[in-house]
C-alpha cells in the first residue's frame, strides 16, 4: 500500500501503551444522533461509537474507495472507481471528478467530498459525514491513544485528555484496508478515510492511519478501500 505523509503539516506520533482487554459496557455519556451513537471527546464534533456498516464498536464495517457509496467486490483498480475517466495507474489517470489539475481530467476544483459522495451523510444522514484532516489531527493531539483489544478485535481505545471528558472514549478496530478483494493488515492496522483530496496529483486523499505503535496522518490512493468512522457536526 503506497502512503504518503499528509499536507506538509507537523504529524503527531502517538506512542502506544499495552492495555489488558477492553470491555465497553453501556456509558451515560453516549449520545443519539438521528439514530446512531456518538460521543462528545471535548472535541470540535463528536464522534460516532462504530464505522458505516458495523452494528458494535469493535465491528469493521464497509469498506469504501474515497468518495464512493456503495461497497464493492473489487478495489484497487482505477477502471472500477466512481470518478475515473481514463488511465490505468496513479501516474497517469484521469478523474471526473474532485480534481484541481488539468493534467487529470477535468477540471472542478473540489477539494472536499459534497454531501452526495460522503457515505457517512448518506448512510446516516442529518449531520452525520466523513471527519476533515482538521478534525483526525484533532483527535490524535488531543487524546490518548492506547493499543487493546474488544471482543477479541485489536484496535485503539481513544480516549479524551480534554478537563472534564477524560473518562469519554471510542475504540477504532484494527481493519486493515481492502485492495482486489482482499482484506490486508487486519489486526495490526487500520484505514480511516477523511474528507480531504490530496492536491499534489489528486489521485489520493487523505487518512487516518493507525498502525500497531503509532497513529498518523497519511495520504493514499482514492482507489482502496478504507473503513469510515463519522463525525457529528451540528455546524453541518
Amino acid at each position: 500500500m503506497s502512503l504518503k505523509r499528509g499536507m506538509g503539516l507537523r504529524i503527531k506520533i502517538i506512542i502506544i501503551s499495552i492495555l489488558f482487554p477492553l470491555s465497553i459496557s453501556p456509558q451515560s455519556y453516549v449520545d443519539i444522533e438521528n439514530g446512531h451513537e456518538c460521543v462528545d471527546l471535548g472535541l470540535s464534533v463528536k464522534w460516532a461509537t462504530c464505522n458505516v456498516g458495523a452494528k458494535k464498536p469493535h465491528q469493521r464495517g464497509i469498506y469504501y474507495a474515497w468518495g464512493e457509496t456503495k461497497e464493492k467486490y473489487f478495489y484497487f483498480t482505477w477502471k472500477s472507481y466512481k470518478f475515473w475517466q481514463d488511465g490505468n495507474n496513479s501516474d497517469d489517470v484521469k478523474f471526473t471528478k474532485y480534481n484541481t489539475d488539468s493534467l487529470r481530467g477535468r477540471v472542478d476544483n473540489h477539494k472536499y467530498l459534497k454531501p452526495e459522495d460522503d457515505v457517512a451523510h448518506v448512510d446516516w444522514g442529518g449531520a452525520w459525514r466523513i471527519p476533515s484532516f482538521t478534525e483526525i489531527q484533532e483527535l490524535i493531539e488531543n487524546c490518548t491513544w492506547e493499543w487493546t483489544t474488544l471482543k477479541r478485535v485489536k484496535g485503539f481505545k481513544v480516549s479524551s485528555k480534554k478537563s472534564g471528558y477524560t473518562d469519554r472514549f471510542i475504540f477504532l478496530p484494527a481493519g486493515g484496508f481492502r485492495t482486489g478483494n482482499k482484506i490486508y493488515g487486519e489486526g495490526y492496522c487500520g484505514c480511516y478515510w477523511t474528507c480531504n483530496l490530496d492536491l499534489r496529483g489528486c489521485y489520493g486523499a487523505y487518512s487516518l492511519i493507525i498502525p500497531l505503535s503509532v497513529a498518523s496522518s497519511y495520504q493514499g490512493d482514492r482507489s482502496y478501500g478504507q473503513s469510515v468512522r463519522p463525525v457529528w457536526d451540528p455546524k453541518m
